[in-house]
């Protein structure tokens, strides 16, 4: 071996090695989550067993779907919750009955067929994770203003909201989720749950996240606020307001309470999608964050069982109906002065006057022949 072949193969030598840690340097944070097989995005940690992962993704599919499809089924059949604006509410369930119905079982069945995690079926998951987000998101900004137009507006303000105004506001909410999060999959910008690449959210991302999350967040935040102060100054004193606005405003509380719940589960993701542009994050934390946040699908619909006393009757009567095979009847009977008030008229404010004029105190009353009265639908 001459003197030129021995120094062309240190040169050789010395160019993998340069370009060996050039490359760890670039990409440590990659070559570290080599290390951390974590969990699956489509089928759950592999240290569990087959049989675990599967009852547990299908137990939640079958009682978050049936919970949605309560929910649903009790603003359609319970006589207080038939308002348009609780279409909204419909809206926000029909959003978790696609995670509950679609994305949970969609992974049992990967599962239970002992297949590996294909890429298509995970991006179709994570796809349709986020169109559900976006939906959401947007629906329960717009319930705080239909709330606030409820009980805190005069009725002829109030009129505004029609069901073709309603059908629409869906319609648009759905359609720009959909753009969204066809063009966030196209761009394949940011992090990528299926490859496990997390480096950090671009910038394109922040101002679309600012825009489509931060806007809606504060909106309903303020809108709360006002409406539990205006409503905390009208009622102050010995004045008893009537009872369709305390079951409104009953419900206006739980819808408050879905929000929060709503943040309770996402906000862990969102903050370490933030701190992935800073430190890198284990892959692992990412996906039990997602799955995690996926869970509230399954949850929302038992919160307005126990928090709104309407939606607990409707699921009660829809059980009996579903499982006991009973006759029930879902028209509501209230005593014959609990829809008006007698001095309602003369307070001057708008959060009565609404309410004071509300159909529900003139509807004519049918005897049945047991003798009792009831109002007719």
């Amino acid at each position: 071996m001459n003197e030129t072949t021995v120094i062309s193969i240190f040169d050789t030598s010395l160019a993998e090695i340069v370009t060996v840690n050039s490359g760890m340097s670039l990409d440590k944070s990659r070559s570290a989550f080599d290390n951390d097989p974590g969990v699956s995005p489509v089928t759950l940690s592999e240290d569990w067993s087959r049989v675990a992962r599967l009852l547990l993704l299908a137990s939640l599919a079958v009682v978050g779907s049936v919970g949605n499809v309560f929910m649903i089924s009790a603003i359609m059949v319970e006589d207080h919750l038939k308002k348009r604006g609780n279409a909204f509410l419909v809206n926000v369930a029909l959003a978790d009955l696609l995670v509950t119905g679609l994305v949970l079982p969609a992974s049992a069945i990967v599962i239970l067929a002992d297949q590996k995690d294909t890429l298509g079926i995970c991006r179709f998951e994570r796809a349709l994770g986020a169109l559900c987000f976006l939906v959401t998101i947007l629906t329960l900004a717009t319930i705080a203003v239909e709330n606030y137009m409820r009980l805190c507006l005069p009725v002829e303000r109030y009129a505004i909201i029609t069901q073709r105004r309603v059908t629409g506001s869906i319609l648009v909410v759905w359609v720009a989720a959909m753009i969204i999060v066809g063009l966030q999959s196209s761009i394949d910008l940011g992090p990528d749950i299926c490859r496990k690449r997390f480096d950090g959210i671009a910038m394109e991302q922040a101002v679309g996240a600012s825009i489509l999350v931060g806007l809606p967040v504060l909106l309903t935040i303020f809108v709360y606020i006002l409406l539990v102060a205006r409503v905390r100054r009208v009622t102050r004193g010995s004045y008893k307001p009537p009872v369709a606005f305390s079951w409104d405003y009953e419900l206006t509380k739980t819808n408050i309470y879905s929000f929060l719940l709503f943040a309770i589960f996402w906000i862990p993701l969102g903050v370490a999608l933030c701190m992935s542009s800073v430190r890198p994050v284990k892959p692992s934390v990412f996906i039990i964050l997602a799955w995690f946040a996926l869970s509230k699908s399954c949850v929302n619909n038992l919160l307005y069982c126990v928090a709104d006393r309407h939606f607990r009757t409707a699921y009660v009567k829809l059980f009996h109906y579903c499982c006991c095979k009973t006759t029930v009847s879902f028209s509501r009977r209230t005593r014959g002065d609990a829809g008006r008030s007698s001095g309602d008229v003369r307070l001057r404010v708008h959060i009565i006057h609404s309410y004071a004029t509300s159909p529900a105190s003139c509807r004519p009353a049918v005897s049945r022949p047991n003798g009792r009265d009831v109002y007719e639908l």
